[in-house]
Order: C-alpha cells, then structure tokens, then sequence
C-alpha cells in the first residue's frame, strides 16, 4: 500500500522516464533525418552527375555550331574548314580535337594547327603557317619553300625579295631543306649579289651570281665559315669559288 510520502517520489520517477523518453525520441528522430540527409544528398549529386553527362555528352543545347579560324593568311578560312571536317551538331564534348587537328595540318601552307573548344557551342582552329624563305619553279609556276623544304604555296611573279632555288622536280625535300639553310647563312650584303641557287642533292649546292661567277658551297654544314671566306674571296677575279671546305678554299680562273 502506497504511503503518502511515497508519491512525490512516483512523480519524480515518472518526470525522469518522460524526460529519458523525449531524448530518446530526439535521438531517433536525429538518427533518422541524418540518414535522410545522407541518402538526399547521395540523390541530389547523383541527379547533378546525371544531368551535367546529359548536358555535356546527349544534349543539343551544347552542340557545335561554327568553327572559329585564326591565323590563316594564305589559306582562306573556308577551306580550313571545309578540310576539318567539324561534325556540327555533335556535342561539343565529344568532338575529337586531335583528328581536327591531324586533318588541317595535311593542308601544305600549315605548319602546325592547335585545335580547342570555345563554349558553349564553337571549335576554334589556330592555324600557324608556314613562311616562304626561298621559291622554285614548278611547271611554270613560282612556288614557296619554307625553311624546311617544304613547298607549300604559289606566287604570280617571283617575289624580289627572295631567292630562287633552281632544282628538278625530283629534288628530295632534305636538298630543298638545306639550300633554304644555306640562303638563312647568308649575310645580306652577300646574299644581294645571288641570282639563284642550284640544288642538286644536300652536298652539291651552287650559288649562282649576279655576275655570272658560280660559288661551289657544298652542303649546309659550315655556312657561317663559308660566308665569311666567300667575303674575302670575291675581291679577287675568278670566274668561280669552291668553300665546300671553308679551310681550303679554291679560286678558278
């Protein structure tokens, strides 16, 4: 039987189970919205990723549009274009820019092409050309060669202001290559008195000159050596010089 001084105790008990079952509660509640929270956010980032692959690899609305040119000066855009072959409407994402690049770089005039994409919807082309530092003859045609040997454009008229290598259809680039390093060895006051240069093969270079006098130069090794003998070698009359080997040098009469 429960004596008077018994129930402020009962009370007591009673107000600290309902306070322990409110923590509890509590506690649940947060265990519950925490893994909430984790599995919401697991969805969230999952719809981000799915949304942003959709956007970027599926959708049209960053698809390829145009193809932006830079750089071009003897090609005309449009033909760097044309020899691209941007697939337009294909998601900007999943265009190939190496391929891009690889089909440009067949055009002769460029020496190097630098594929990107512009966002939201272009691919930009920066082509680097090639620069003429000497001209040929080709079946009636004047034609630029870069420092390479490579024959990459042509002219109406030779320009004056480059030097022309006479050589045969069948000239190997590497010949074309070296006279081109030959010409780039010459000091201007020397090489205002070439008239042309004949390219046989990469050791048999001949500097024709303005007046008449022929300069055996051998191959490209030692140009530097060859022009300063060259300089010195012209004040005495010859109707020709061989510097093939700058050490002996050989004057004909």
């Amino acid at each position: 039987m429960r004596t008077p001084t018994d129930a402020p105790a009962a009370a007591e008990d009673e107000r600290v189970l309902e306070v322990a079952r409110r923590r509890f509660a509590r506690r649940q509640w947060a265990r519950r919205w925490l893994a909430w929270r984790v599995v919401l956010a697991v969805v969230l980032v999952l719809s981000l990723v799915a949304g942003v692959t959709w956007l970027l690899f599926f959708s049209t609305v960053l698809a390829v549009k145009g193809v932006r040119v830079e750089g071009a000066g003897v090609l005309d855009p449009r033909d760097i274009r044309v020899q691209a072959a941007v697939p337009t409407g294909s998601p900007l994402t999943t265009v190939d820019l190496e391929e891009i690049a690889a089909r440009v770089e067949r055009l002769a005039p460029v020496r190097e092409a630098d594929v990107s994409r512009a966002w939201p919807d272009q691919v930009r082309i920066d082509v680097t050309e090639r620069v003429a530092v000497a001209v040929v003859e080709r079946d009636g045609a004047v034609r630029g060669v870069d420092e390479t040997g490579v024959v990459f454009r042509s002219y109406l008229s030779r320009p004056p202001s480059l030097p022309l290598l006479s050589s045969g259809p069948d000239t190997p680039t590497e010949a074309l290559a070296a006279s081109t390093r030959v010409v780039d060895a010459l000091p201007t006051g020397l090489a205002e008195r070439v008239d042309h240069v004949e390219v046989r093969t990469v050791d048999a270079i001949i500097l024709q000159l303005r007046d008449g006098r022929s300069v055996m130069w051998g191959s490209a090794e030692e140009s530097a050596d060859k022009a300063k003998v060259l300089a010195v070698l012209l004040d005495q009359k010859a109707s020709g010089y061989d510097v093939s080997v700058p050490g002996r040098p050989v004057i004909r009469p």
